[in-house]
Order: structure tokens, then sequence, then C-alpha cells
């Protein structure tokens, strides 16, 4: 009893929020799954994932000089690597365009194509050699003079070499290029062969990281993107993945909260995780699927989800109900649902046996599906209006229930559907193409009869009812 309250006050001071929208990470709380490695190293070019999944995480994480040693370590080859930011959501028109200047070079007729390669250039040599402030000029003078240009990048190139050193341009949050998809595509397309275009040096890389929508479309359709496509990385979270980030925070969390917390880990593991410049370390076998990280989870929430086996196991139930519709569970939501779950375990069963009680897991699906409906509505604020009228439906639910809800809100169609980002992909094609956009971003699913589904995730945050699940908020 002692220590599962002491386990359950020492999670809650465990640092378990999720960094967001490019901001930078804690050292204790960089946590490197080894599928996503890959994504790391040099030669991959293109990092694709959904929304959540960590790509601006990880542009800010390798940026960051304090995260820049562990991050070595996992992957040694970017040692001795300047890191810069080509393109974020963080607005810096000195560094790169912002809407609407690629708007206005768009209109003027600027291919983006030499946009960016302008982008990497004033990266690479530091505004040694274009001196125009303004993009429109700038742009202008690179596509007059391509042979100083290639002069400048072949000298710097064979000077970084010989002293052993690379430069890596980041580029991400690409959605906020644009508000139009057919701009955006363009842009995108453009840097994919700015990217390609970057390899004929040996000391320049280009990472690139892509929503999965953006993906999808027609981004690629050029000469050699083949060469681009053969590397490229998935962004995903396995649930033994979020296990580890779990653990990974807990044992880093501060003070005698830690020493509880890197006690129970030893309990389990047999041993302490190890120290590095006052950042603990998990075990490989905390990190993967093994009965080590099932028993870790299961010292602090039990063995069911119940009095018994039949209503299934914490550490899979955990993951498996915070999916989205392609079955793909965030960080973020993993993170939130143990956090509110601890902290409904002290108020509603303070006497429980262990720090997290399986009603209390039930009920962290609410502040996951709150926060999880915020994120999607930051990349898709159009998702908010088309969602929040099917609320007091029960799901699953006949097609023609949700499109009379979809009439009396936009009787004008989906066309109609306000928003000062980018629009529903398939808004023109009806309805239909609407239900589409939200299957394909996980939002909904469709079942093989046609009735419409919805992830808990989500359906608990936008009010709608399922028989026998967990309830929305009110």
């Amino acid at each position: 009893m002692d220590n599962a309250v002491e386990l359950r006050q020492a999670i809650l001071a465990a640092p378990l929020e999720s960094s967001s929208f490019g901001e930078e990470p804690l050292p204790g709380t960089l946590y490197i799954p080894p599928s996503h490695v890959k994504a790391l190293r040099l030669d991959v070019h293109l990092v694709v994932g959904g929304r959540g999944v960590g790509k601006s995480f990880w542009t800010a994480a390798l940026l960051s000089g304090d995260l820049r040693a562990i991050i070595d370590g996992a992957a040694p080859e970017l040692e001795n690597v300047d890191i810069v930011t080509g393109f974020s959501g963080r607005g810096d028109t000195d560094a790169y365009p912002n809407e609407d200047v690629f708007s206005k070079l768009l209109g003027d007729g600027y291919d983006p194509y030499d946009i960016w390669r302008t982008v990497m250039l004033r990266h690479i040599i530091d505004g040694r050699v274009i001196l125009e402030k303004y993009w429109r000029d700038a742009i202008t003078w690179f596509k007059a003079n391509p042979e100083e240009v290639e002069r400048e990048l072949r000298s710097t190139d064979n000077l970084m070499s010989k002293d052993g050193r690379r430069k890596l341009i980041l580029f991400d949050a690409l959605d906020r290029t644009s508000s139009d998809w057919d701009s955006m595509d363009k842009i995108v397309r453009g840097l994919l062969r700015a990217a390609l275009w970057l390899r004929s040096y040996t000391s320049f890389h280009a990472k690139i990281f892509l929503r999965t929508d953006q993906f999808e479309r027609t981004v690629t359709d050029f000469p050699d993107a083949s060469k681009l496509l053969a590397t490229r990385a998935e962004l995903s979270w396995a649930r033994h993945d979020l296990h580890g980030l779990l653990w990974q925070r807990l044992i880093n969390t501060q003070g005698g909260h830690g020493e509880v917390l890197r006690e129970a880990y030893r309990s389990v593991v047999g041993e302490l995780p190890e120290c590095v410049e006052e950042v603990w370390l998990l075990h490989e076998e905390a990190k993967r699927e093994t009965p080590f990280q099932k028993k870790l989870f299961e010292k602090l929430a039990g063995p069911w989800m119940g009095r018994d086996r039949r209503r299934g196991v914490p550490y899979t139930w955990s993951v498996g109900h915070l999916a989205d519709g392609n079955g793909m569970t965030s960080p973020r939501s993993f993170l939130a649902a143990l956090r509110q779950a601890t902290s409904d375990t002290k108020e509603r069963y303070p006497d429980h046996e262990r720090a997290l009680h399986y009603e209390s897991i039930k009920r962290g699906i609410r502040k996951a599906s709150e926060i999880r409906v915020d994120e999607i509505s930051e990349d898709y604020p159009w998702v908010k209006d088309v969602l929040s009228c099917l609320e007091g439906l029960t799901v699953p639910c006949e097609y023609d229930a949700i499109i009379k809800r979809w009439e009396g809100k936009f009787p004008e169609g989906p066309d109609s559907i306000a928003t000062n980002r980018l629009p529903p992909q398939h808004a023109r094609r009806g309805w239909d193409g609407l239900r589409e956009d939200l299957s394909r971003i996980g939002l909904i699913e469709v079942k093989s009869d046609g009735r419409i589904d919805m992830p808990d995730l989500y359906r608990v945050g936008f009010g709608l009812g399922r028989k026998g699940g967990v309830k929305p908020k009110g």
C-alpha cells in the first residue's frame, strides 16, 4: 500500500507532458525508439509520419546543443555536422520565406525549385555571396549567376570535406507554406527536387519531414524521385516504443520521486538504469516488448483491466484504446492518459494496491481524447467543425445519419467548410470525399457494411457514444 502511494506521487511528479510544435525537449525526456534511428541518418532525406509521431520533436531535438551528445550516441554519423533550419512552423523570413512570401513568389512566376535552392545556398555559404535582402531579389540573383553559385558551393564543399564537417538543413511543418493544396504540392515537389540536387555535393544534406497525407499526393512525380524514396523513413510508435518512452521519463524524474521510480525499475529489471552525464538510460530489455517491459507496467497497474483476465491486460489495453483509425497511438496521448489515470486513482481509489487503478486507466482516455482533438485540429482546423456536429450520435451508425448532420451545418456542401489552413483534400467530391479524408487521417473507420465507426481516441472528445464504451465527459 505505502509503496503504491509513493509510486503514485512519483508518477505525478514525472515529466509526462510531451513537447510539441518545435519546443526543445529536456535531456532526460529524450527517448530514441530503435525504429526512429533510421530517420536520423544523414542519407535519409525524407521522413514521413502522421500527426504527433515526432516530426517537429526531432527537428527541435536535432537543433538542440544540449541533446546532440545523446543523439550522436545513437547516430554517430551526426558528429561534426552543423544543423540549421530550412523551414519550420516558426516564422523566420531571413532564413526562409513564410506562407505570404511563398504566395507572392508563386504568383509572380518563381519556380519553387529555385526558391528552395536559394534557401539552401543562403544556409550553406552564410550570406557571403547573396547579399540581396528580399527573397525575390535573391532568387533572381541565383538564377542569373549559375557559374558563381556552382563555384561557391564546390569551394565550400571541398573545405568542409577537408575539415571533416558537414551541414544538414532541416525542413519541417511544410503544411505552413500554403493554405492551398495545389500550391503546397508544387512547393513540396520543388523542395524534394532541390534535396536531390543537393545530393551532388559531399558535405551538404537535406532532411525533409512530411505529413503522411502530403506524401501520398503527387509530390514525387519527377525524374529520379526514386533516389529519395529508396531511403525514406517512416515515423511511428509501436506499443513497446511507447512503454519505453514512459519509463525513460519516469526514471528521469527529479529528486526523491525519481529515486522511488528508479527503485521500482530495479525491482523488476534487477539493476538500476545507467546514468550518463546526469541522464538515466534504459536497458535494452526495457525498450522492447520483453517480459521485463511487461512486468514494469504490471508493477504500476497490475495484471488485469478488471478482477480477472477477461477484461484484458493493462500493458496492451492502455495503448490499443488510444489508437486512431489507422491503428496508430501518439506519444502525447499515451502519456496524457497515464498521467490522468494516476491523478484519478489518487482521487477515487487512494487505497488501491497499485499506483494505477484499472477504472482510472479507462477514464484516462477522456483526457487523452481532449488533447488529441486539440492536437489534430492544429494541422486540420476544419476537423472540429465537421465532427463536433456529430455530438450525441452513437457509433457505429449509418452513414446517412452523419450526412444529415453535415447537411444541417453545411447546407452548401463540404466546399463551404471554412478554414484558414489546408482544406479537406477531397471536399470537391462531396460528402463521400470528406468521408474519405476523415478515414485516411484516422478519425473514422468505414465498416464493411458501410456504417461509420470512430476510435475511442476521438469519439470521447467529440461527444459520441458507444454501447459499453468509455463515456464522453458530461
